[in-house]
């Protein structure tokens, strides 16, 4: 007992660092700046999301200094911002990005719209999915650390989040797969990618297991709050799940994910970087992290969906 509670203080204290290196706690208890995203969001859901969360306040989409780009909270409809490839490149490779933020936020930018356009150099078509999320108030960020520090009440607080996400994701596959003559992409090569929390929202909705809303690849980048998750089926897509190894918050489970990957049978491509930390997405900080792209972009390639 005394060993779990020592390796929880150790735990807990490492999160703490590691986002007090990129948060100030004068930031996190600030609102933010208003802003808004210039592009059309598409519900996911025309005649109405399944299920909901009680008392959710207005959304917000807004800017923060503690946050790279903008950030979006107190999501409940949930949609999506489609980023086309150039016709001249496109290779008829689709990718939905689920973007990270605890379940508090959406790193919207930095981990959505940032890797669209980097996916549309790529020649892929790029589909950022808004998903819903639980209530925050302007001291979100405060909200999220103190309950990094407190693992089971994370859980508790997201744990009636998690059916609404599943279908989320589950649906934004459904809904691309069904408008592939529209989105001029190949319905058998839908990938679903998330970052942190958006890895667990696309974990779920890979493992629901249904052949509808199953992606055909599923990248992962510093994967979290994923404990819990469904069984890992024969048929599972290939994974390529990437963390680094200064991760202060989800380290153990980017390796436990590959590991059950494999154990079922499954084609599992584990990378990590040396150094980055957590929450890096598409920001460059000078560390190993900035190289995360290029060994997505060598898997994705390897694997032929880069090719027309």
């Amino acid at each position: 007992m005394m060993r779990r509670s020592m390796r929880r203080s150790i735990l807990g204290g490492a999160i703490a660092l590691g986002l007090a290196a990129t948060w100030s706690l004068a930031a996190c208890a600030s609102a933010g700046t208003p802003t808004t995203i210039d592009k059309t969001v598409i519900p996911l859901w025309p005649k109405g999301a399944p299920g909901s969360l009680p008392d959710m306040p207005a959304e917000v989409t807004e800017l923060r200094a503690s946050n790279p780009g903008t950030i979006m909270r107190n999501v409940t409809v949930p949609g999506l911002l489609i980023y086309p490839a150039d016709p001249k490149t496109a290779n008829g490779t689709a990718m939905i990005v689920a973007p990270g933020g605890g379940f508090h936020l959406l790193s919207i930018e930095n981990e959505g719209i940032a890797v669209a356009k980097w996916l549309n150099s790529l020649g892929v078509t790029a589909i950022v999915l808004k998903y819903r999320l639980i209530a925050t108030g302007d001291d979100v960020q405060r909200a999220l650390i103190g309950r990094l520090l407190n693992r089971s009440a994370m859980m508790r607080a997201i744990d009636p989040l998690q059916p609404l996400v599943t279908a989320d994701g589950e649906q934004a596959v459904r809904y691309v797969r069904a408008h592939a003559k529209q989105l001029k992409i190949k319905p058998n090569r839908v990938g679903l990618m998330g970052f942190s929390a958006g890895g667990a929202v696309s974990v779920w909705a890979t493992l629901a297991n249904h052949a509808d809303s199953r992606p055909d690849f599923l990248v992962t980048i510093y994967p979290g709050l994923i404990a819990g998750h469904a069984p890992v089926p024969a048929n599972a897509p290939p994974l390529f799940d990437l963390v680094a190894d200064d991760d202060p918050i989800v380290r153990p489970e980017a390796e436990e994910l590959q590991k059950a990957w494999k154990a079922a049978g499954g084609d599992a491509t584990y990378v990590t970087v040396a150094n980055g930390g957590h929450g890096f997405g598409m920001a460059k900080t000078g560390k190993a992290s900035d190289a995360w792209p290029e060994r997505l972009q060598q898997w994705l390639d390897a694997k032929g969906y880069l090719r027309k």
